[in-house]
């Protein structure tokens, strides 16, 4: 028998996963039948959550007129403890539904607001805190089977519960691997684990305790940081100590995941890797998310490289992580054209705390410390060199590396301490606390723009190099200098927004320099998702940090990566008909390349906000709704990409080893026309000619006529100029002559882009030129 009070129970639960936005005529609602009338102590069989997700379709088919537009519709079925569905519906079909002698209510679900903790909204998937239409649209990625190859899973976090999840998709194969540790658990969410240590324990001694390691529980946070970001649920109220709160999820928070531990805290065995890989594959995934590298590698028969050949084979999307080697040229990693290559990018969101002088000037930085010093109460700050223990160089105090400061000198002080010097931020606040300092300032002297927030064990923030200037002078000009350290906040609408992170590879591809890389940015900095716990915050050997937190904030390309990966997972479900270049391709042409104040993205590299390259960011920000509804694609087959490795000078037998036995190498072409949403050309000299084609994905029949935005010295003539697809899926190729406008252009990079338009879609191709000069310096 229902309730008013059980009903009243359960609205709360419904209100933290639903959604709002508005579809013309037609919205999202929630259709609630109160409990299940089945025992919620025992344990129910799939049968039983298909049998009810079927009766939710009858329910509705009987307004609609079938089963399958029924299913259509509902995008949400609760199985497990609510019952009940969310469909897109119109007020007239609301309101009949509502009268149904099962049905307790019907109501708008526009109340909800979702905030992930923050990225998807500044990535347009959601707006003023709701959901927008696309992502309900592509069904939040439903049953796509997303892979993240990385340091596993914590399989308890909110993030991976399989409440309101049907059976298992009949196309998986995977396994879950727990046989050495028995509290692992998958589910209908978290659907398969496994664990690769072998390259790992190669390394090691033969009497190594394996114990740890052979699980695919993640000890390391980093696999469940990013695959929650790829796949996790709605989880309303995550935050990082009350900072960044709002509703963590991945871009497809209703796709199934699945975890592949090939690293370890220590890092990665390439070994491992690849072996993950080729399990992944032979499971039945549909994304790989792999937010690891094997650094610049001469040529594509080895590696990560390679695999993702293999995946690619099987229609298998790749998304790879940029690396953290920039902001100099030729610092990207995984540059494969078969892979979706992934920068990183600020976002509009920064958690700020000021360092309050003595003299009140107040500087700011960032931090997620949860620890406050008293209110209002100065402490002395002192350099830490100034506290370095008797046997300690000044270098290792000023980076306050373990074992160089001494307590009896550093007590009850707020220490400054040098970034850098391969001791990690965490760490030297782990230093600073246990020698029994107060408070940490992590201070830039290399001229960095970069600041990031960060959970120390005490009172501490990070400042920029004109920050620790100030303080330098400060300290300086006074005989007891004073500080105070205000706690964080989180502040949004940061302007301009994003920026490429200094840390973020950079192309040219190292490789195929024809290849314009990296393919896009995504948010990579200070992204709040879930986490292992394992261990706290600041992970340290002499283990100090007692704190654990189910979601913590990261920051690098491995960020960045997931968030590519789950709107994969949507186009994976809205065109599950689509290659995966095609989905590249859509990613790509569809990005922008503007802030947030409407002016072109900038970089934080060593100069302040110099203007943004293709080089930087790619295509630019990913554009998830923009993605699904691409108008046009460029697309691949296999056939073409055998026809790139040939084209890279692959001998036949080089070709057959990449391939099989028994293939025969195709005609090379010139590296500039492989098909490709960007066009590079690296050996310009004067003219050349490109030729590209595009398929019309599109709805209907569309022209397109092309805009061209020339680099500079150069003149581009798109030929024709108009294109008329009378069909969907037609594909028409055209020509693309690149020209020197002048005595010596191009020698060096030069960018411009060409875009298509229809009145409905954009679709933007980036040129990058460079001429070849004996004389010219080395890129």
């Amino acid at each position: 028998m229902r309730t008013i009070a059980s009903t009243l129970f359960l609205l709360p639960l419904l209100f933290s996963a639903l959604i709002s936005p508005s579809f013309a005529t037609k919205k999202p609602y929630i259709v609630y039948l109160g409990s299940h009338s089945r025992d919620q102590n025992v344990e129910v069989s799939a049968v039983e959550y298909d049998r009810t997700r079927e009766s939710h379709y009858s329910l509705l088919g009987s307004f609609l007129g079938s089963s399958e537009k029924a299913k259509d519709a509902i995008f949400y079925s609760y199985t497990r403890h609510i019952n009940g569905f969310a469909a897109i519906l119109d007020e007239a079909e609301a309101a009949e539904i509502s009268k149904h002698r099962d049905v307790l209510s019907v109501f708008l679900s526009e109340q909800v607001k979702l905030y992930t903790t923050r990225s998807w909204g500044f990535l347009g998937l959601e707006q003023n805190g709701q959901i927008q239409p696309s992502w309900a649209q592509a069904r939040f990625g439903e049953d796509t089977i997303i892979a993240n190859i990385d340091s596993g899973v914590w399989p308890e976090s909110e993030s991976f519960s399989d409440e309101g999840y049907g059976p298992i998709p009949a196309r998986w194969r995977g396994i879950c691997q727990n046989e050495n540790d028995s509290t692992f658990k998958c589910n209908r969410k978290l659907i398969g684990a496994r664990y690769f240590s072998e390259g790992f324990f190669s390394m090691l001694t033969p009497n190594a305790n394996r114990s740890v390691f052979n699980s695919p529980r993640d000890v390391a946070g980093h696999g469940t940081h990013t695959l929650s970001t790829a796949g996790g649920n709605f989880v309303a109220g995550a935050n990082l100590f009350g900072l960044g709160n709002g509703t963590a999820k991945g871009g497809s928070p209703r796709a199934r995941v699945a975890a592949y531990r090939a690293c370890q805290s220590e890092g990665c065995q390439m070994a491992d890797i690849l072996a993950a890989f080729d399990m992944a594959i032979d499971d039945g995934v549909d994304v790989i998310s792999m937010s690891v590298g094997g650094g610049i590698i001469p040529d594509y028969t080895r590696g990560i490289a390679i695999a993702s050949l293999h995946a690619i084979k099987r229609g298998i999307v790749v998304v790879a992580a940029a690396g953290n080697d920039g902001p100099n040229p030729d610092t990207l990693d995984n540059d494969a054209p078969w892979q979706i290559t992934v920068g990183a990018s600020t976002m509009d969101r920064q958690f700020p705390s000021y360092l309050v002088l003595g003299n009140n000037l107040r500087i700011r930085g960032e931090s997620f410390s949860d620890k406050v010093l008293p209110n209002n109460t100065f402490f002395p700050i002192v350099p830490a060199r100034s506290v370095k223990a008797a046997n300690a160089s000044d270098p290792d105090a000023d980076i306050c590396k373990d074992g160089a400061l001494d307590p009896t000198l550093a007590k009850g002080k707020i220490l400054v301490c040098l970034r850098g010097g391969g001791i990690g931020r965490l760490d030297k606040g782990v230093t600073a606390a246990m020698a029994g300092a107060v408070g940490l300032v992590v201070a830039d002297y290399q001229g960095l723009n970069e600041v990031i927030s960060d959970a120390h064990v005490l009172p501490a923030l990070e400042i920029s190099y004109d920050g620790a200037e100030a303080v330098n002078a400060y300290i300086n000009s006074t005989r007891n200098p004073t500080a105070y350290i205000t706690p964080p906040t989180t502040e949004l609408g940061i302007k301009p927004a994003p920026a490429v992170a200094r840390f973020s590879g950079r192309g040219p591809a190292g490789v195929a320099r024809d290849i314009l890389k990296p393919d896009i940015i995504a948010p990579g900095v200070s992204v709040i998702a879930a986490y292992t716990e394992a261990h706290g915050p600041a992970s340290d050997g002499h283990g100090f940090d007692k704190r654990r937190v189910p979601y913590f904030a990261q920051t690098g390309t491995s960020m960045a990566c997931p968030h590519v990966a789950g709107v994969v997972g949507l186009l994976k479900t809205l065109h599950p008909d689509w290659s995966p270049a095609a989905i590249k391709s859509a990613i790509m042409t569809t990005a922008s390349t503007q802030d947030n104040t409407g002016k072109p993205i900038t970089v934080l590299d060593d100069q302040l906000h110099p203007k943004g390259t293709p080089f930087a960011y790619g295509a630019g920000l990913i554009r998830p709704s923009r993605a699904m509804d691409p108008g046009l694609v460029y697309d691949l087959t296999d056939q073409d990409y055998f026809t790139f490795l040939c084209s890279m000078g692959y001998n036949q037998s080089q070709f057959a080893f990449l391939v099989n036995a028994s293939a025969t190498c195709p005609p090379p072409i010139k590296l500039y026309n492989f098909n490709y949403p960007a066009i590079a050309v690296h050996n310009f000299n004067d003219s050349v000619t490109v030729t590209r084609t595009v398929k019309n994905v599109g709805s209907s029949p569309a022209t397109y006529t092309v805009h061209v935005r020339n680099p500079a010295g150069l003149s581009v003539d798109v030929q024709p100029k108009t294109l008329a697809f009378a069909t969907i899926g037609e594909q028409k190729s055209f020509n693309v002559t690149i020209t020197a406008t002048k005595a010596g252009a191009a020698r060096e990079y030069v960018f411009g882009s060409f875009t298509w338009l229809d009145g409905k879609h954009s679709v933007r191709s980036h040129i990058a030129v460079k001429a070849f000069c004996t004389k010219c310096p080395p890129y």
